[in-house]
């Protein structure tokens, strides 16, 4: 029977040296693969975000930031113990641990590039 087994949201970023340190470093994710300094995937625990080094429209990603867009939800375990260690790594986090009306408990990151990740456990 066919299934989709997994989706990986594709980020256009300035620098792809600058992106790949900021997930490894910074969120603990794992270097898949680098394509001729263009193109890269990192993962962490499943969750895959695939990076590319293109222009972006930086009016688009302000509108996203101010109105709280997401470009990434990554449904985790251990919400509090992951914030603490972003925190511990240096991350951007744009939005502390909250408890949500809808049953989850959740905090944002930002990256480099201005994309913005859900980290969210249910409880």
């Amino acid at each position: 029977m066919a299934s989709i087994r997994a989706a990986a949201p594709q980020f256009l970023v300035d620098r792809l040296d600058a992106s790949l340190a900021f997930y490894e470093q910074h969120l603990g994710f794992d270097r898949d693969f680098v394509y001729e300094d263009f193109y890269a995937s990192v993962s962490r625990d499943g969750a895959v975000i695939h990076l590319k080094c293109a222009p972006k429209l930086e009016a688009e990603r302000a509108h996203r930031r101010s109105e709280e867009h997401l470009d990434a939800f990554l449904a985790v375990s251990g919400v509090q113990e992951l914030h603490d260690e972003f925190v511990r790594r240096g991350a951007s986090i744009i939005k502390p641990v909250e408890q949500r009306p809808w049953g989850q408990r959740d905090f944002y990151v930002e990256d480099p590039d201005g994309y913005i990740l859900c980290f969210s456990e249910a409880v």
